[in-house]
Parts: C-alpha cells; structure tokens; sequence
C-alpha cells in the first residue's frame, strides 16, 4: 500500500492533456448520477468531445453541471486521477466543430465521423482536483 498525495497543477494538466478516454457524470435533480466515458481532446481550459443522441446528451442539456474524471492506474498502488467540476456547452459554430473535431482526431490519433445526430461538445472546466498513490 502506498501514500496517496495531492497531483500538483502541472500534474493535472499533463494528466488531461496526456489522456484520451474519460468519464462524466451527469444527473437530474432526484435521480442518481449517470457515468458514461468518452472519448475527449483537452485544449487547456476544455474538454471536447462528440456525442450521439441519447440519456447523457438529455441530462446535460436540462443541467449543463457536469463532473469529468480522468485516471490512469499502473498498479494498485501506482495511479492517478483527477476530478473537475465543468459546464457543458454544444458546440454550434461551425469553425468550432471542425476545430473541436481536429483537436479530437489529433488527441486519439483516429478518425471522428460525424452522424446525422452528432453534437460536439465542450465542457469547461471550472475547478480541478487530482490524487496520485506511489508506494513509500
């Protein structure tokens, strides 16, 4: 068993910068929380990510206050995660989707194929967080 530590802010951000694959958390006042990954690209400030139609795009339209989470864990105790509170926003201008889609494809290193139904969408982060464990 290790010692879990405060991720500095250099940490965090080459945490979400470095990672393709996180989790949000959306809900409706009453239910309990709904956890989905994606696939995302981080910029900075954003995450931004394509969705299809469907319960998580439902929930964040009628609440745009989300959780993202991102992890990436080596052993049981060599890890290290972060959690940020964001607002989620469709992204509507065309300029921003080709660039949202850039920003994807170059993060996952494959192709994003837009659907009928497809929305990007941007979370901006309003507060992180992160943990780390290494063993003593």
């Amino acid at each position: 068993m290790g010692v879990i530590r405060h991720l500095d802010e250099a940490g965090i951000e080459a945490l979400l910068t470095s990672s393709i694959a996180g989790r949000i958390a959306c809900n409706q006042p009453g239910d309990r929380p709904y956890l989905v990954p994606l696939a995302y690209a981080y910029d900075g400030e954003s995450v931004y990510a394509i969705s299809g139609p469907g319960r998580k795009l439902d929930l964040m339209r009628a609440d745009p206050r989300v959780s993202f989470e991102v992890d990436r864990v080596d052993a049981s105790d060599r890890w290290e995660s972060v959690v940020a509170d964001a607002e989620f926003e469709e992204v509507t201008d065309p300029d921003e989707i080709q660039m949202a889609i850039a920003l994807i494809e170059g993060a996952t290193n494959a192709p994003v194929a837009m659907g009928a139904h497809s929305v990007a969408i941007r979370l901006r982060l309003t507060a992180k967080s992160g943990r780390y464990e290494r063993p003593e």
